[in-house]
């Protein structure tokens, strides 16, 4: 299996076919050997994730989507990241859990789906039993999906945008909207309503997360619409006001600036109107580097 998936890739949506075996990178940057930024507890995530534990994080170099405003770019166009074997991963896995987390939590591993089966096999023969968390960009194939059901208990996705236009123009994928929309009804389906532990901390479920863009309200508002109108309180949704102008963009010089109060408080009025019940949102400056780790490295 990893060979046939990995030497005509299509695992993510952009569907490139790079045979990724040869050392040849796909649209996320990566061949087929494993780079990994930071495996590291990590607070920063929704309280449910985190708590007082820390999330089990394993940041993964690449990314199929490769958003222009990415606030993990130094690892997204995989500038950063140590090459690992997959008996390693699995380690990392363990060693995780070992250091007290929550839960272990794979961040953008789109690309490498067959490694991390491979790699929570190994682990659980040896004793893992920690909840997966799964954290994406919400651009994912449905049938790579599909290979994690039994083995991820938490998807964690971004629903970025609503409107195609946006999509295109921030993350060259004007399809995000259909993808996206695919793939957390898949992710629903494997994880049912959200359930969580007597510590608070979710064991399953699905956390949908939207990202307001400075600007962008209306589209916001939009993904909660139809996130609410489809799912109900079967999902929690986590509306996010951290985004943070990393570098210049002087194509769209409205993101270079962070989301005003007046932008994220319309945003949640929204969202209260639309009855949404199950959710979180971020108070105080939340828009400021400490939510970008550093990818320096650490267990790893």
């Amino acid at each position: 299996m990893f060979e046939e998936l990995l030497g005509n890739c299509t695992l993510c949506p952009r569907q490139c076919k790079v045979n990724r075996l040869e050392g040849r990178p796909g649209y996320c940057g990566m061949d087929s050997t494993v780079r990994v930024a930071r495996a590291a507890l990590h607070m920063w995530e929704e309280p449910c994730i985190s708590g007082k534990k820390g999330s089990g994080a394993v940041f993964f170099s690449g990314c199929g989507l490769r958003c222009c405003f990415c606030q993990n770019r130094d690892i997204a166009i995989g500038d950063c990241g140590k090459e690992i074997t997959v008996e390693r991963l699995s380690e990392i896995f363990l060693e995780l859990q070992e250091k007290g987390a929550a839960n272990l939590n794979l961040v953008t591993g789109a690309h490498y789906v067959p490694q991390i089966v491979q790699a929570l096999e190994m682990a659980k023969g040896k004793g893992f039993r920690l909840p997966v968390v799964y954290n994406s960009s919400g651009y994912e194939q449905v049938g790579t999906l599909r290979m994690l059901e039994g083995y991820v208990d938490v998807y964690l996705p971004d629903m970025k945008y609503a409107d195609g236009k946006l999509a295109a123009d921030f993350s060259h994928a004007e399809d995000y909207p259909l993808v996206a929309k695919a793939a957390i009804a898949e992710m629903v389906r494997q994880t049912g309503s959200c359930e969580f532990g007597e510590d608070g901390y979710i064991q399953k479920g699905t956390i949908i997360r939207h990202l307001i863009l400075p600007g962008h309200t209306r589209n916001s508002i939009a993904v909660l619409d139809y996130l609410h109108r489809t799912y109900g309180n079967k999902v929690f949704i986590s509306v996010m006001n951290q985004y943070t102008p990393v570098w210049q963009q002087e194509k769209y010089p409205e993101l270079n600036r962070k989301v005003t109060r007046r932008e994220y408080e319309k945003v949640l009025d929204a969202a209260v109107e639309l009855g949404i019940e199950n959710g979180y949102f971020q108070e105080g400056e939340t828009a400021k580097e400490s939510f970008i780790p550093a990818f320096d490295y650490e267990g790893v």
